[in-house]
């Protein structure tokens, strides 16, 4: 079930709500996590297995750490939990991957029982983490009730894409929030925004992108629309979803972190991932940069960490080299940033640093979708003149899709939310305007979505 979908919008969404707030408040997270669970088994009704082993697991955990009377026996707890955690992520995302290696490299099959990765096990993997090593630290005391650790753990808004959450932040929300109409009135508006992200921009930028790579060989003009597409799409496919899980959290009184921040005005690549996917990164920072050393230790080691970090970060995205090679890039990028050319580039005129982050992240990204890297390779170098300059393809997508790239551009900037607030603030006309944008816009994107065909978020499969 994806939140763009006219079932999810007109049937789903609408009972949960119904049923959320008429309950009383006490069972209110009772109603989320049955809720929370049938969304999950929608898609994939064998995997909720999965899901109750998580969650009952990690609340078993919890107590276990709870329970420990010396340090020793806490560390046992955690590193037990944690084993658990990464070994079932490694078993369903990676046993593939490693198979498949090793019977490239001996010339000898490995054989692996077949299992589809579960949807959004990246994501609540590392939340089951980040809650024993929440405990561990003293950041927060071990749940008590099973019923409200499941709802932190399968909450649907953040279960398959995130944004990721640590407990600590939302433990306190489990039982004081505040459900409030004005909350409700900005869920809707966050969770319109976002749909229109999804449906009006990503979707229709995908059809460019997936021509590109579908052609294998293009041109340099072919080359550069395809990569921009995919840099755009990928940004409002995965902010549009981050966008409506905020504001369908807040529709519930839940209070979700932020997850991007205008990355494509970043000026340098350490910025950029600043701005992208805040959550992970933070999580990242957290639970392994910092207890490797972070940077308060020799230039080795430092360079060490960023390195074991940014090709994890990779293979979390997917169980495919490409993503290792495109965590490295990013990795080999910040690195060098650090230790030689960070002064050259603040001595240099704002716009081309941010052309270089730009570019940087644009390069990046054809890494990223193509898990073929040769294929990735050889659209890098049409896109800086190893192939013919145009072709009918480009010609014909510049033609096409032109504007569709104008409009994603600016929505990348901070025009929109600067002309969005100067109606809210230009009295009653212009809140009236305002609002019947917001409308506008959520009926455009119900009735592509009525009418295009079913396109799951690109985050759904890491």
């Amino acid at each position: 079930m994806v939140f763009s979908s006219l079932f999810f919008l007109f049937v789903f969404l609408p009972v949960v709500l119904a049923a959320y707030y008429l309950v009383p408040k006490r069972f209110r997270n009772a109603c989320l996590f049955v809720f929370s669970l049938v969304f999950y088994a929608w898609g994939e009704p064998v995997y909720i297995l999965l899901m109750l082993f998580f969650i009952l697991f990690g609340f078993a955990a919890g107590r276990a750490l709870e329970a420990a009377k010396t340090r020793r026996a806490k560390k046992a707890a955690l590193a037990g939990s944690v084993c658990v955690d990464l070994g079932l992520l490694a078993f369903f995302k990676y046993a593939g991957l490693f198979a498949d290696t090793v019977g490239r490299l001996t010339g000898r099959p490995v054989p692996l029982p077949q299992a589809a990765l579960p949807i959004g096990i990246s994501f609540y993997t590392f939340e089951s983490i980040s809650y024993v090593v929440d405990l561990y630290r003293g950041d927060a005391p071990a749940q008590k009730n099973l019923v409200d650790f499941g709802t932190y753990l399968s909450l649907f808004p953040h279960l398959i894409a995130g944004p990721i959450i640590r407990y600590r932040d939302f433990a306190p929300q489990l039982r004081n929030r505040k459900e409030s109409l004005e909350n409700f009135a900005e869920g809707c508006r966050r969770f319109s925004l976002g749909l229109f992200k999804k449906v009006l921009l990503a979707d229709q930028l995908a059809q460019l992108a997936d021509r590109v790579r579908y052609f294998g060989a293009p041109s340099a003009l072919s080359a550069w629309l395809g990569a921009l597409a995919f840099t755009f799409q990928i940004y409002f496919d995965f902010s549009g979803y981050s966008d409506m899980a905020i504001g369908l959290g807040r529709m519930f009184g839940f209070t979700l972190p932020e997850n991007f921040n205008l990355p494509y005005l970043s000026q340098n690549a350490s910025e950029f991932w600043r701005r992208w996917h805040m959550t992970l990164g933070g999580w990242f920072r957290e639970y392994l940069y910092i207890p490797l050393g972070g940077n308060r230790c020799s230039v080795l080691k430092n360079v060490r960490n960023l390195a074991v970090v940014w090709v994890l970060t990779g293979l979390w995205h997917g169980a495919s080299w490409n993503f290792a090679f495109w965590g490295g890039y990013w990795g080999l990028l910040i690195i060098c940033e650090k230790l030689f050319f960070q002064k050259w580039l603040d001595r240099i005129p704002a716009f081309f640093r941010w052309l270089y982050a730009f570019l940087a992240a644009a390069v990046g990204w054809v890494f990223f979708s193509n898990t073929d890297l040769s294929a990735a390779f050889r659209t890098v170098g049409a896109m800086f003149g190893f192939a013919p300059g145009t072709d009918r393809l480009g010609l014909y997508s510049l033609a096409t899709f032109g504007p569709v790239l104008v409009v994603a551009a600016l929505g990348c900037s901070p025009l929109p939310a600067k002309l969005s607030r100067k109606l809210r603030e230009s009295g009653r006309a212009g809140r009236i305007v305002w609002c019947a944008g917001f409308v506008g816009c959520f009926v455009a994107a119900v009735a592509f979505a009525a009418a295009g065909s079913y396109s799951p978020f690109l985050y759904f499969r890491f």
